[in-house]
């Protein structure tokens, strides 16, 4: 008999309305989506002018390449197209890489390489916006030292990750309304000084840029800053709905070019000087309104940290139930959908962001290294937005228009970031390639594995298991006795279970338990098939649980336990006679086999390599018990070989025993 139900658990189906508009969604939306893209003011124009005299060739240039590159780039790449594809409501580089990865092997490098490099850009967005924000107190008191604040700032930002943040969170959208309407409003009155600047609308001058000036080309490396927050937008849809996103960013992006705008007029009328220690996004501000200004600026650049954080955390969850990240601690800090908290990656992304801190010293700096990763995320989410197409059997025309577009706009960008490389681009490309290792080495080792664990067919052993379990000469283990197994077919068993049931430790139990959980495509699905092996005495369960569920197996199986005690499928009171006239429930033990690399094997010189560094990153993550959210008090972990490939051609002669020897 076969029940197949879903589990009604904390997380379970969630259903979007993801074209529905509200007020209090783009309320959210500000809060949580924009921060990142919404802090860029604070320092793109600075990048752009640099430390040469102002031309206002140049700037009217570059603000043409801003409008195009969020007209094209954010607006039309995201918000139009990006955005349709969605699973169940989720977005994001995986969300997006589990809709196509069925079709084609090959996607995962695009989103092994996107993730990893998406991983390594959070390392310097909370730095950089953090940064600054505080350097506008440099104005007010010049000799004033900013590292120590930011340090400060950051510590406290990291700390209070393990609290949650669902009661600050409620704050986030009328601080970030606040910031846009300061952006709008101080821009807008720079811009209607000057309306000449409003020029740099026409493509020309952006061209003209590119084409002409010599090493305009290379400015274009300070003009992607603008939207290096445009991957945000799609990640962070599940949390918001497509349609709040895509009202709110005309708001956000008006706001934005006014504020860019506003600053090209101020720094247009600095022609002949250089921008030296000046930064144009506080220079457009009254005196009188600058420690507001900074205060809000400082609030914004916290939560765009914030966000980049939660989005880190929903990423690192994503890939270890993808099998593309070690299994580590995951906390969940609120009931709040979303609220994810991952210790260890915490305490790493702090390190990082402090060393960020201390090797740069200042923002400007910062700048030079900031945006060589994240362009490689944008240009893998190409790869996968054009499979995701060609899979929906969009016109072949269509996705060569768009396909060809946004690679030769993103290779550009490319081009002209690689010249980060040496001043400070090579951190996060190093962050990243330590991460595409770490993915690889795990997606590959598992698939070793998989490849190579032994099944047996369950039936065969269904008697033998009735036997042990009526075996009074035997030592009873437990009342329930249940493993993790591998096997998703409900006829199979993995031949180590087999071999820990009967031959390392006889253990005798009243009912056999074999789970097995099977992560899915799609996101927040949560259901489990039972099949009765042997009534009373043989059950396989499978979990059907989505990449973004938690696993929590000890909760989710007293759930399957109380569905079918409901149904009067299973018994589950002890067997002991003094205590099922009391109807004590039955102990329940759980069994988790680790596997450890055994040395009688012939591994191909790669594969070992792989292999032993699957181990060793192993080493420092939880145990297997640990990660399913298994109560430890009731849970045996055995060390179990693993023999991959047997060693063949032993030859070891017998010979005879010698009377004198």
């Amino acid at each position: 008999m076969e029940v197949n139900q879903p589990l009604n658990g904390n997380g379970g189906h969630h259903h979007h309305n993801l074209d529905k508009i509200s007020a209090a969604g783009l309320l959210i939306a500000l809060g949580i989506v924009f921060g990142d893209i919404g802090t860029s003011p604070l320092y793109v124009l600075k990048a752009i002018a640099g430390s040469e005299k102002v031309d206002e060739e140049i700037i009217l240039g570059a603000l043409s390449c801003v409008f195009w590159t969020l007209t094209l780039q954010t607006t039309l790449k995201y918000v139009v197209l990006i955005l349709r594809a969605d699973n169940r409501g989720e977005g994001g580089i995986f969300s997006l890489y589990t809709l196509v990865r069925r079709h084609a092997k090959w996607l995962t490098i695009p989103a092994i390489v996107g993730g990893s490099t998406m991983l390594a850009d959070s390392v310097i967005t909370p730095p950089i916006s953090v940064s600054s924000a505080i350097e506008g107190l440099t104005k007010i008191y010049p000799d004033i030292k900013t590292v120590p604040i930011v340090i400060i700032i950051l510590s406290v930002l990291f700390l209070v990750q393990a609290l949650g943040t669902n009661v600050v969170g409620k704050a986030f959208g009328p601080i970030m309304l606040i910031w846009f309407v300061m952006l709008g409003v101080f821009g807008f009155l720079n811009v209607i000084k000057d309306f000449h600047v409003l020029k740099a609308i026409n493509p020309m001058y952006g061209i003209q840029l590119l084409t002409h000036h010599p090493g305009g080309f290379f400015l274009l490396g300070s003009v992607f800053l603008c939207t290096t927050g445009a991957e945000a937008l799609y990640s962070d849809m599940g949390h918001v709905g497509r349609a709040n996103i895509r009202i709110m960013w005309i708001f956000v992006k008006i706001c934005l070019l006014l504020n860019y705008f506003g600053q090209g007029v101020y720094v247009m009328g600095l022609k002949g000087q250089t921008i030296d220690t000046r930064n144009p996004f506080y220079d457009i501000m009254p005196e009188w309104f600058l420690p507001f200004g900074i205060g809000i600026a400082t609030m914004a650049a916290i939560i765009a940290s914030q966000a980049m954080l939660t989005g880190v955390f929903t990423l690192i969850s994503e890939a270890i139930r993808l099998n593309l990240w070690p299994k580590i601690k995951i906390n969940f800090p609120s009931d709040q959908k979303g609220q994810i908290y991952v210790p260890s990656l915490n305490v790493l992304l702090y390190i990082g962001c402090v060393g960020v801190v201390l090797y740069f010293q200042k923002s400007s700096l910062m700048e030079a290294a900031y945006g060589l990763s994240i362009v490689l995320t944008m240009m893998m989410t190409t790869f996968l937005f054009s499979y995701y197409l060609y899979a929906k059997k969009v016109n072949m025309w269509l996705i060569l228009v768009y396909f060809c577009l946004f690679i030769f706009i993103e290779t550009c960008f490319l081009i002209a970031n690689l010249q980060k490389f040496t001043h400070g681009g090579w951190v996060s490309m190093l962050i990243a390639t330590v991460m595409i290792c770490i993915m690889y080495i795990w997606l590959s080792a598992s698939k070793i594995k998989a490849r190579l664990t032994e099944y047996e067919k369950l039936d065969k052993y269904v008697e033998s298991l009735k036997e042990l379990s009526s075996d009074i000469t035997v030592p009873k283990y437990a009342t329930h006795l249940v493993f993790l197994s591998n096997a998703s077919r409900a006829s199979e068993i993995e031949n180590k279970i087999i071999y820990s049931i009967f031959q390392k430790r006889p253990k005798r139990a009243d009912v056999y338990w074999f789970v097995h959980v099977d992560t899915l495509d799609d996101p927040y699905t949560m259901e489990y098939k039972v099949k009765t092996i042997a009534t009373d005495d043989v059950y396989k369960v499978n979990f059907r649980l989505g990449f973004r569920v938690p696993n929590k197996i000890n909760l989710y199986f007293k759930k399957v336990l109380e569905d079918m005690v409901k149904c009067g499928e299973v018994d589950i009171r002890s067997r002991y006679e003094s205590l099922n006239k009391h109807n004590v429930i039955g102990d329940f033990r759980f069994v988790v086999l680790e596997k450890f690399l055994s040395y009688d094997n012939q591994l191909s010189f790669f594969e070992n390599l792989i292999m032993k560094a699957y181990f060793f990153i192993k080493g420092f993550t939880p145990s297997e018990d640990k990660w399913f959210g298994l109560d430890s008090s009731s849970v045996k972990v055995e060390k179990v070989p693993l023999v991959i490939r047997q060693a063949e051609n032993v030859n070891l002669k017998r010979i005879p025993w010698q009377a004198n020897g």
